[in-house]
């Protein structure tokens, strides 16, 4: 992408970058095979995944359960699924222990830091509804 882009954006293309740095090791380019992934999830997601990044069977359980079409390979199709899962599991822990309202604070997330990367938490208003009360 050309020209400036928003702090989502570069998070988007930095995620589907670093699928890349993994998927083009072994086999075939646009796909992570087992030892791929679980090179992905010790280096990549071992602050979110930190229970599972020193256990082989369940990071072999977590590409099985992400592998739909089931071919032994993850495509980014089926490895956006762990980033939304992670991405919303994290957005409930930052929740976690704040009240909830229409201004409220977050906490850290499953990294373990708070905010933007500025060692604390945000706060922000809803002027929206998220399907739940406040």
């Amino acid at each position: 992408m050309a020209g400036n882009m928003s702090q989502m954006e570069h998070s988007i293309e930095t995620i589907i970058n670093v699928f890349h740095q993994y998927s083009t090791r072994l086999g075939h380019p646009d796909t992570l095979n087992q030892k791929e992934f679980k090179q992905l999830v010790q280096k990549e997601l071992a602050n979110f995944l930190k229970n599972e990044k020193k256990n082989d069977a369940a990071i072999k359980d977590i590409m099985e359960d992400l592998d739909t079409n089931v071919d032994k390979q993850l495509s980014f199709e089926e490895f956006s699924i762990l980033v939304g899962q992670l991405t919303e599991a994290s957005h409930e822990k930052m929740h976690e222990g704040h009240p909830k309202g229409t201004d409220h604070s977050h906490g850290p997330g499953l990294g373990g830091k708070s905010g933007l990367g500025q060692g604390h938490g945000h706060s922000h208003s809803h002027d929206h509804d998220h399907g739940h009360k406040h």
